[in-house]
């Protein structure tokens, strides 16, 4: 593993979406587990869905299934993605305190950008529902399907960098999977884990985290923003 180099200043902090910006990975991680036990039989809990595979994009976590001997196929995940947009309908918000680090860092004109593991249609009606496409045009959403790999290797957050003109280690990524942490790390930059979405509040998370290399672990947005306010 990739050890991390503290920035003396952060230049551009990246987030991911799901489990940080709102709590949504729960949302996508549930459709799949049910999608698997009622195909595959697989008798899954979330635990084990989570544990396989939280954090990763589609077409990582098909990849993963496949070494688990799992064969899943397109009409697999286009009702996955169909099953999404239904629990999208009814809503979700921004995580507490999020939206005071966005307007900071654009006063302050920090540079930030999204990098996630979903599709670019689904980020953006993501973005939508939260209401924060004022603060993040298009030139500043990477998405999966942009890239080669998904997490946890290393591209989006590479990719991110580059497009936003930004040496990796200036650069601050804000995850909340192991999965992506991991790749922050891999891309030499300073992994933050957010530890207050609803399935990663227990102390399984953290020695998760911890075992690869993650130094700073924060439950809320308000110990986010003050460990990166003396950075900028």
């Amino acid at each position: 593993m990739k050890q991390e180099k503290r920035a003396e200043k952060f230049e551009l902090v990246i987030w991911d979406f799901d489990g940080v910006i709102a709590d949504t990975e729960k949302l996508w991680l549930q459709t799949r587990q049910e999608m698997l036990n009622e195909k595959f039989a697989l008798n899954w809990d979330f635990a084990t869905a989570a544990h396989y595979l939280a954090g990763m994009s589609d077409r990582t976590k098909a990849e993963v299934l496949q070494r688990l001997g799992i064969e899943t196929d397109k009409t697999f995940w286009d009702e996955a993605l169909k099953r999404d947009y239904k629990f999208m309908q009814k809503g979700f918000v921004l995580t507490p305190g999020i939206r005071e680090i966005f307007e900071y860092n654009r006063a302050h004109r920090i540079k930030q950008c999204i990098a996630t593991g979903g599709i670019l249609s689904k980020t953006l009606d993501k973005i939508r529902t939260v209401g924060i496409e004022d603060i993040f045009p298009a030139g500043e959403i990477f998405t999966v399907d942009m890239v080669k790999h998904g997490k946890p290797e290393p591209d989006i957050f590479l990719f991110a960098a580059a497009k936003m003109k930004t040496s990796p280690q200036n650069c601050a990524v804000i995850e909340d999977s192991p999965a992506g942490l991991e790749a922050a790390l891999r891309a030499g930059m300073t992994a933050v884990a957010f530890a207050g979405s609803e399935m990663n509040k227990g102390e399984e998370f953290r020695r998760r985290v911890e075992a690869l290399g993650v130094k700073h672990i924060f439950g809320t947005m308000a110990e986010v923003a003050a460990f990166l306010k003396p950075h900028y």
